[in-house]
């Protein structure tokens, strides 16, 4: 089969590589669409540490299932899925306490790093197991199905949030998962939602996706202006989408005392905390990992058309495209939001 492949840093290789292993509770699923995630991005170049070639990457997927292992029950050729980013461990301690995104052994999708080399869905073919994986309704496009995972991430942002009817939210950063969680805020009823970010055009879309108010920190002085929309208390929540000490402290002086902000974004290993503004005003500063089980409430919203993805898919590029789509997001990244491509 053919994939795109991390051969060496920042160097990919669309050629042929062996059909995947199928295991007894594995699917064989026929790649129809998969997006460039931002972790792939900043991970081509070795930054991350978590894309170590030789590599397949890619973990937002949608395809067609065309083989079953012998112990598979519930699926069979035909079947039209998306699934998790995380291949984790059912036998887990985490996994039995509802928290299969922090399962000791878990393996990511598309990822290499010192404990392991998984390789992911920029390829014709991929082999995953059954219990990651869901059904594609059938409005929903396989280039819709392949947004699922962002959807997914911020939602379960949402999931471990204090949060009220009629709150005010802040969202810090307004790319994929900032656009995401300004709609599932608006659905999750807020009263403000309050967007953030260096870039006109992303607030332009922010504020068209349900954002009520958008802030450029080039011009605003965003605590103060945050404080002047909430009657000088600052917002109830914010959630932090980008991942460096600018923007977690910008979220941080943000919100009011006794207020929560939740940590999505990890692009810097470590950042500097003002930690005695988070004491003495009781701030909860939580972080939150990946996905876990919010897969079937992403397709379902997607479905209904509550969260809108095909607003942010800049571009649908063939897989053998993929290294000169990667370089445009690597070095143009900032005119772009999601790129998908297309292996079959």
């Amino acid at each position: 089969m053919k994939a795109l492949v991390l051969k060496e840093y920042t160097q990919f290789a669309y050629e042929d590589v062996p059909m995947p292993q199928l295991g007894p509770q594995d699917v064989l699923v026929q790649v129809k669409a998969c997006g460039i995630c931002g972790s792939d991005v900043h991970g081509m170049d070795g930054s991350t540490g978590r894309r170590i070639p030789p590599l397949i990457m890619g973990h937002e997927a949608s395809g067609v299932i065309t083989k079953v292992g012998e112990e598979v029950t519930g699926w069979m050729e035909g079947d039209r899925v998306t699934f998790d980013s995380t291949v984790y461990p059912l036998d887990d301690w985490y996994t039995r306490q509802g928290l299969y995104n922090l399962s000791d052994n878990r393996q990511v999708l598309g990822v290499s790093c010192e404990d392991y080399r998984r390789h992911g869905a920029f390829a014709e073919y991929v082999s995953v197991p059954q219990h990651i994986l869901y059904r594609v309704p059938d409005s929903v496009s396989f280039k819709q199905a392949a947004m699922v995972e962002p959807v997914a991430v911020s939602l379960h942002a949402l999931s471990l949030t204090p949060l009220r009817l009629r709150d005010t939210a802040l969202v810090v950063g307004s790319g994929m998962i900032g656009l995401f969680m300004v709609q599932v805020l608006r659905a999750a009823g807020c009263s403000q939602i309050i967007a953030i970010d260096l870039e006109d055009r992303k607030l332009e879309l922010a504020q068209r996706l349900g954002a009520t108010t958008v802030l450029n920190p080039q011009r605003d002085d965003i605590p103060v202006s945050v404080r002047g929309l909430t009657a000088g208390r600052g917002a109830d929540v914010a959630f932090e989408a980008v991942g460096i000490t600018a923007a977690i402290q910008t979220a941080i002086e943000s919100v009011r005392k006794g207020g929560t902000v939740t940590l999505i974004g990890n692009i810097s290993r470590s950042i500097e905390l003002p930690l005695q503004m988070v004491v003495t005003r009781q701030i909860r500063l939580q972080g939150t990992c990946s996905i876990c089980g919010e897969y079937p409430a992403a397709l379902n919203m997607i479905e209904k058309g509550i969260i809108n993805v095909d607003n942010l898919i800049s571009a649908t590029a063939p897989l053998a495209d993929g290294a000169e789509w990667f370089h445009r997001l690597y070095t143009q990244g900032n005119d772009l939001m999601k790129v998908i491509l297309n292996p079959t």
